[in-house]
């Protein structure tokens, strides 16, 4: 799940996850696309419709309809300055 908020952050942030290696050769959109789930974009990158700035009333539960990986088998960080994104989600993503 992301938090970018035009169409070219987006594709950035897809872009990044095609180059960042968990271990050599294997990058996280490898692992998150690739192999768990068959080739289908279950990341959730962005604020366009459905989407919102709001991670806990749709990123989330997007993630987990698709996934259907548990709330509490989730990892989820932030670095957001100005909320707590990860109160939020803890408060409303709930199984």
């Amino acid at each position: 799940a992301s938090s970018a908020d035009t169409p070219l952050a987006e594709q950035i942030g897809r872009a990044t996850l095609k180059l960042l290696e968990v271990v050599p050769g294997t990058t996280v959109w490898d692992l998150v696309v690739g192999r768990d789930w068959k080739g289908e974009d279950v990341n959730q990158i962005g604020r366009q419709p459905p989407l919102s700035s709001n991670k806990s009333a749709t990123h989330f539960p997007i993630l987990r309809e698709l996934t259907r990986v548990r709330y509490d088998r989730m990892l989820f960080f932030d670095d957001c300055q100005w909320g707590d994104h990860c109160g939020d989600v803890e408060r409303a993503c709930k199984e």
